[in-house]
């Protein structure tokens, strides 16, 4: 029990690696994205990602870096987006 406790504490989380995300969630995501920019083909470049709902996939085009999130909601940041659909 002891080895697990220490094993624990000595774990650190890296700090520029960006959390894993279900890749259901980012295709939807990228669904979301992809539609706004062919609606408001203006705005392109400007998103810094997409908050999306976890249960229901719905989602909106965010355009600050941190955004306020629901509980069941996540950021896909638009790197993320861009990475997974090529």
């Amino acid at each position: 029990m002891y080895a697990l406790r220490q094993g624990q504490a000595n774990y650190t989380i890296p700090k520029n690696q960006p959390p894993l995300i279900d890749p259901g969630i980012i295709r939807a995501a990228g669904q979301i994205y992809y539609t706004y920019c062919e609606v408001h083909p203006e705005i392109v470049g400007q998103a810094t990602g997409v908050a999306i709902n976890r249960v229901n996939h719905r989602g909106k085009v965010i355009f600050i870096p941190q955004p306020a999130l629901l509980p069941q909601e996540c950021f896909v940041p638009l790197s993320q987006i861009e990475s997974y659909m090529y």
